[in-house]
This record gives C-alpha cells, structure tokens and sequence, in this order.
C-alpha cells in the first residue's frame, strides 16, 4: 500500500486501522503488533508507533507497558459513557447551528448531506452512510466556531462510528430511522427551537446505545 500526502503518514496509518477496527475486522482486545503493520504496509516502525498513539488519543486501542496496542473493548459501560457524552455534544453543535444559520444557503451543506444519506440507504451502504453520518457535526462547526469542542468531538468520533457501524450490520439499527431523526432535527434547528432540538438528539442517542448493546450481546 502507498501512502500519500496531504494526510501524515503516521495519520493515514490511523485512518487505515481505524477503519479496520470500525469494521470488525480487527477484534476487541486483539492486539496490533507493530512488526506486522509495518511489513504490510511497507511503512516504519515509528509511523506506526505514532498511528496507535493517535489512535489511543480516539479511543480505538489501548497501550499497555511491556503488552503492546491492543483494541478498546465495547461493554456496556463504555457504550452508555459514550453515548451520554456524544449526545450532549451533539447538542451544543445543533444548538449553535440554530443560533448562527442566517440564511438559506448556510443550511445547504446539511442538505447535501440528507441526499447522501439518503442514496447510501436506498443502496444498503452501511459505510457510506455511516461517514456522511458524521459529516453532519462537521457541517456544525463553523458555526460553533469552538477549537476545543470541534477537538472533542473529532476523537471520539471514530469510537461512536465503530459502535454505530455495530448496529446497522448486524441489523440492530435501521438506517432509515436515522434518516427519520435527521430529518426532525433540520426542522428543530430550521425553527431555532433548541428545546426540540435537545429531545431529538436526546431519544436519538439513548434509541443508538440501546441498538449498540443489542448488537453486542449477539456479537
């Protein structure tokens, strides 16, 4: 595999096995050796060493003294710590949108979105639609305008898509049920009602974790 820039390499390795742990490939509590990550992909041993620190920063694996990188688990705790936390984020990000959107060009870029989202239901692609699922809150942050926030969001995102991705493959979840919510919050933030914005996200994230633990149990 070649890797190019504009990206780190040390970044695209993390986006590389990120995407491998998202999808299952890679196990909870499987252990990523380092000495076979840089002979498939014919990178060094420091890019990759940084990779899995970035990826420990996400949330994705956990680095151990003298036991290497290993996957995160997904327990029940983990999932509704998770889940809590994005939801409340989530919030304050859809929040801002409906504070600061001014006209309708600004709410054109969410638009685009719920038409991806759309194609990549009606052709089953849970990946697609798990990425523009994502793309959604970072449509929100110019509207935040919050480093720290946006920086938040951005390493745990990786974690709630791996348990995200979960649910809709083993059929847990349903895409359009999201499709559903995307739609009732456009129309929440279209109105600035941050009330119902809040409810919305609220029932979104608990209905998500519920799915999420679902699928874990018939994992």
């Amino acid at each position: 595999m070649t890797f190019k820039a504009p990206d780190s390499l040390s970044e695209q390795i993390a986006h590389y096995l990120a995407e491998r742990i998202i999808r299952g490939e890679l196990k909870p509590a499987e252990r990523i050796q380092e000495q076979k990550v840089t002979q498939a992909l014919n990178v060094s041993r420091g890019s990759v060493r940084e990779a899995l620190l970035i990826l420990e920063r996400r949330h994705l694996v956990t680095i151990l003294a003298r036991r290497g990188a290993h996957v995160t688990e997904l327990d029940e705790h983990n999932v509704r710590s998770l889940c809590t936390l994005m939801g409340e984020l989530y919030t304050l990000l859809g929040n801002a949108v409906a504070q600061h959107w001014r006209n309708d060009g600004d709410l054109l870029p969410f638009l685009a979105i719920q038409q991806r989202l759309t194609a990549a239901f009606e052709r089953q692609d849970i990946r697609a639609f798990v990425e523009d699922s994502f793309s959604v809150m970072r449509a929100a942050y110019p509207f935040a305008n919050n480093p720290y926030l946006q920086e938040t969001v951005e390493n745990l995102q990786p974690a709630m898509s791996r348990a995200y991705y979960l649910a809709l493959d083993q059929r847990k979840a349903n895409m359009n049920d999201f499709l559903v919510l995307f739609a009732s919050l456009l129309e929440a933030v279209v109105a600035r009602d941050q009330q119902r914005i809040r409810t919305v996200l609220g029932e979104y994230c608990q209905r998500s974790c519920e799915l999420v633990l679902a699928a874990l149990a018939t994992a």
